[in-house]
């Protein structure tokens, strides 16, 4: 826990600057970005699914090149 006082007459720029250099020192945000992308490991069969549905897709994109047509969008919006 990272706990960063007012000095006298000290404003809230060089306050907010402090606390700042202090989180970065202790690493919170390091732990915290981890913790935040941490993707769980993946079986072998699964990895094998989206390698091929990666490729199926790429290679459609390809294709629609060739014929010059609009590339479909996959995936999450």
């Amino acid at each position: 826990m990272v706990e960063v006082k007012k000095k006298d007459n000290e404003s809230f720029e060089s306050l907010l600057r402090r606390f700042n250099r202090k989180i970065q020192q202790s690493g919170v945000l390091v732990r915290a970005r981890r913790i935040r992308f941490f993707e769980a490991p993946k079986s072998r069969n699964l990895q094998k699914v989206a390698a091929r549905r990666r490729a199926q897709i790429k290679q459609q994109k390809e294709e629609f090149k060739k014929f010059s047509k609009p590339v479909k969008k996959y995936g999450r919006r």
